[in-house]
């Protein structure tokens, strides 16, 4: 849109193909495939140093787009909302939209993460070091990680049954890798009465339709 020259890096060879790969390259995306140990090292300066070496100066934006300035821009959502509410929701990746948020609401508010992969625990670590990052304070979140449905990106039936059922009665979409995981959790937090009666909740859909793509098949089987 900007006429910015980006490039990729993307675990795998280049036999990898979806349809975000596909997408990137119709915007122009150069992508650059490494194996998986070189992935493993990817928040090392050594790795960013290599990348500097082969491609030059380039802005380096982590896996996710997890750092301060991802927080910086997650608190404006906060303030956008003009309704009054008590919880915001939010899908988490690499929690740094559920840290950006949580750091622009008031005491009484409380920001709640579904976190969409297996074993997420260390994610509160992560959300700590990027408050701390960010010079910001919040102790008024908690992280969800019961909703994981298998790990990132892994969906089965049960999940593909509500998204189908959530856009027939809201005739709103959901995406399978986010969004899809965290409605689901929360509507069943409501049903099990995890937040008291009158609890006002934003829940936030952080978009990521293209990636249904990907999951084509699951999505339409009958």
């Amino acid at each position: 849109m900007f006429g910015f020259n980006t490039i990729g890096v993307i675990r795998g060879d280049e036999a990898v193909d979806n349809s975000n790969l596909a997408f990137a390259r119709q915007c122009g995306m150069r992508l650059h495939f490494v194996d998986r140990q070189s992935y493993r090292n990817r928040h090392q300066a050594e790795f960013i140093e290599q990348l500097h070496q082969q491609f030059g100066d380039f802005y380096y934006l982590p896996e996710g787009g997890g750092n301060t300035l991802a927080l910086q821009g997650c608190r404006e959502i906060v303030t956008d909302i003009d309704v009054p509410f008590d919880i915001i929701t939010t899908a988490c990746g690499t929690g740094a939209t559920l840290a950006g948020i949580a750091s622009a609401l008031q005491p009484a508010q409380q920001a709640v993460g579904y976190a969409v992969l297996k074993g997420a625990d260390f994610l509160r670590e992560d959300i700590e070091r990027l408050l701390r990052q960010s010079q910001l304070k919040a102790d008024n979140w908690r992280l969800v990680t019961d909703y994981h449905f298998g790990g990132y990106a892994r969906i089965d039936d049960a999940l593909v049954n509500f998204m189908r059922e959530f856009e027939q009665q809201f005739n709103i979409r959901l995406d399978a890798v986010y969004t899809a995981k965290m409605f689901y959790g929360l509507f069943q937090d409501i049903q099990h009465n995890r937040f008291k009666p009158g609890t006002r909740i934003v829940a936030l859909h952080t978009g990521g339709l293209q990636g249904n793509a990907g999951f084509a098949d699951q999505l339409h089987a009958q």
